[in-house]
């Protein structure tokens, strides 16, 4: 008789906690500060804004909130190709765009996920 070799089983149930915090995390890693759900990022991530007069020890200026709004925002833009101002149109691997930084990197964000291996930026003013 063949004898049937079973794992060990420690006995308790899954971590439906430590599970829940994973995955938040896989989706709004941003909302989650030294293992902890940081309620009030998750709150603003999901649009659900609140103005606090105190806050903990962080970067702050003024229009923080608001800048966190409009980075939510959608963006309504269109990325065009420009190959008679670029360099090596047909050869190159790199592409150049001029644009309002956060309506690029909101537009680019969807569709270069992961692709993307550095930015640069140029500021005229």
């Amino acid at each position: 008789m063949e004898t049937i070799h079973m794992p060990e089983a420690d006995g308790r149930s899954a971590d439906l906690i430590q599970a829940n915090l994973e995955q938040l995390k896989q989706i709004f890693p941003e909302a989650i500060k030294e293992g902890k759900v940081d309620f009030e990022a998750l709150n603003d991530l999901l649009g659900n804004y609140a103005d606090t007069a105190e806050e903990r020890f962080c970067l702050n200026w003024a229009g923080k909130a608001n800048a966190r709004r409009e980075a939510q925002k959608r963006s309504t833009g269109t990325l065009r190709p420009c190959p008679e101002e670029s360099v090596d149109w047909d050869t190159t691997e790199n592409l150049y765009i001029e644009g309002d930084n956060l309506e690029v990197l909101k537009l680019l964000q969807k569709s270069y996920h992961s692709r993307v291996k550095m930015i640069s930026f140029l500021s005229f003013g």
